[in-house]
């Protein structure tokens, strides 16, 4: 595995964690919640950025 796939999977990994460490306690910090959750889209984003597109083929559009 490559060096940026190891880091998307654990900012997903970490990220999940902080947002579900966060929501279980009695006394929520919400800023604690929301930096996990931003961990997570971020560690998202960046994997969602290397899928191709279904629509980018090399094959001539149809018109």
């Amino acid at each position: 595995m490559s060096m940026s796939r190891v880091l998307n999977l654990l900012l997903i990994i970490i990220g999940g964690i902080i947002a579900v460490y966060a929501k279980a306690g009695m006394d929520q910090n919400q800023y604690v919640l929301i930096g996990g959750i931003a961990v997570l889209m971020i560690g998202v984003y960046r994997i969602s950025r290397n899928i191709p597109s279904k629509n980018d083929e090399d094959t001539p559009s149809e018109k």
